[in-house]
């Protein structure tokens, strides 16, 4: 079968259409990095912590927010909690889990579930190897829900159920952590989105994906899924991540949130060529307008949602998630126009 490329990667050679003021739109601020240190909420004990385990798994999903966000439902980001069951410190670990993943990461001479650094990294470690799981089974569910409720109830249960169990617990337990992850949102908190009409409710949709990871190839108007490696893109450190990744790339992400109601093409390449007739000036722009950027040799490479003050909602590259950052975060002189589906 011919793999054809797709997403922020791959695109046609278009003829753009001149788009005045472009730069001025472009906000200029930092460039973002590929998981956020932006921790909103969470206690300054425990920040390095979060980032750390979150930087140490290889899977891009395990976002500082899902490490803070069930850390505040297992503890409330009490060091010294103890449930009623036995489970002990921030991350809440029942003594027998806690042997086969507590370590000495603070180095204090031993290694205590009530250590924020020991309990934190050991919550990271669990979660990680629980997602690689997730993405294993082939579960028709987000790996993020799976490996909360393996974590809450043990992967056990998650397999005899092939999906989140039915137990009342755990089923409030994985909807309270991913209802708080804008809480602790990577990147960016979002500007509320109001009104009615095609372009707010692509944004809307859009946004329930934040903190879903990065999948070149990945995506359909029936939610994310596994990626590909191409020979350029997919990879990261020299690794494909995009076989194994359920997610998205960013066209397949502007795609799932305006369908049904427009039925765009695939990739960023074909959305552009169907929507340039609907070009929008700088100071048109509203929620739900589509933001492109080209190489120099003019094809295509990536595709947004406006949000409105100078915002966007994208997923932007291997070892990332679906996030909102600020326009401006992309290079400027790339920028190619924006239209309205």
């Amino acid at each position: 079968m011919k793999k054809v490329l797709v997403g922020c990667g791959g695109a046609a050679a278009l003829v753009l259409a001149a788009f005045g003021a472009a730069v001025a739109l472009l906000v200029p601020t930092a460039a973002a990095g590929s998981r956020s240190t932006s921790l909103a909420g969470v206690p300054q004990e425990y920040r390095s912590w979060v980032l750390r385990a979150s930087g140490d798994c290889r899977d891009p999903s395990l976002t500082p927010a899902l490490i803070a966000a069930q850390l505040f439902e297992e503890s409330g980001f009490r060091a010294d909690a103890r449930s009623s069951a036995g489970a002990e410190g921030p991350a809440q670990f029942m003594p027998g889990t806690w042997a086969t993943w507590g370590r000495d990461d603070d180095h204090s001479g031993s290694a205590s579930p009530y250590d924020v650094g020991d309990a934190v990294m050991a919550q990271g470690r669990y979660m990680c190897s629980l997602l690689g799981q997730a993405v294993s089974s082939g579960f028709a569910d987000d790996p993020r829900r799976l490996a909360l409720a393996g974590f809450n109830a043990g992967w056990a249960a998650v397999e005899g159920s092939r999906g989140v169990p039915p137990y009342a617990e755990t089923r409030r337990y994985v909807a309270d952590i991913m209802g708080n992850l804008s809480r602790f949102q990577a990147g960016d908190s979002m500007s509320p989105i109001t009104g009615t009409g095609i372009g707010p409710e692509a944004v809307r949709r859009a946004a329930t994906q934040l903190g879903v990871p990065y999948s070149y190839g990945g995506g359909s108007p029936a939610g994310p899924s596994r990626g590909h490696c191409d020979g350029v893109g997919g990879y990261r450190d020299g690794q494909c991540l995009a076989d194994t990744t359920v997610g998205w790339d960013c066209s397949a992400l502007v795609q799932y949130a305006y369908w049904p109601a427009r039925r765009l093409p695939r990739t960023a390449a074909e959305q552009y060529s169907a929507t340039a007739d609907r070009a929008v000036a700088q100071a048109a722009l509203q929620a739900g307008d589509l933001l492109f950027w080209r190489h120099s040799d003019g094809h295509i490479y990536h595709v947004a949602l406006y949000l409105g003050d100078g915002q966007m909602i994208s997923a932007p590259k291997t070892g990332d998630v679906v996030k909102v950052a600020r326009v401006g975060d992309m290079p400027a002189a790339d920028f190619a126009g924006a239209t309205r589906p």
